[in-house]
């Protein structure tokens, strides 16, 4: 994949998705283009510390889960990136009503995939937002206003 800066092979990106079929999707899809930091759950309860542990890069959300929806992820995960970092979070879903997309745009969701995914969109989807977090990250450090990972 050809992008105009380079994506570190060691992005942190964090799957969360009841459906196993789907994370071993995006997982086959990720480590193919060389990602070597992926972290997964099947279990949305946990989607939260996975968050705070492991400071992810980009998050892959599904939104229509048991316990824990997508939206309630959505708007924690929202919480703790705060307004003044950028953390992209990539909603999964095969609601493409525009009820749903108005209501996870509006809780922090920067991209959408339908599902069933589109393998090539999906990488080109993912690595331009790593693209734009990693020039977030870069335009923190020349300005000195640095937070741990982007998140809080």
């Amino acid at each position: 994949m050809n992008t105009t800066i380079e994506i570190p092979a060691d992005a942190k990106v964090l799957i969360i998705d009841d459906e196993a079929a789907n994370v071993a999707l995006l997982t086959r899809l990720l480590q193919r283009e060389g990602f070597q930091r992926l972290s997964s759950t099947f279990d949305p309860r946990s989607g939260l510390d996975m968050f705070r542990d492991i400071k992810p890069d980009i998050v892959l959300l599904d939104l229509m889960m048991p316990h824990i929806d997508g939206f309630q992820l959505l708007e924690a995960f929202s919480r703790l990136v705060g307004p003044h970092n950028f953390v992209p979070i990539v909603v999964l879903t095969a609601d493409t009503s525009i009820t749903t997309r108005r209501r996870a745009l509006s809780l922090g969701a920067k991209d959408f995939l339908v599902k069933p995914l589109d393998a090539v969109e999906t990488v080109l989807r993912i690595v331009n937002l790593l693209e734009t977090r990693f020039l977030f990250l870069e335009l923190q450090r020349l300005t000195g206003d640095i937070v741990d990972g982007g998140v809080r």
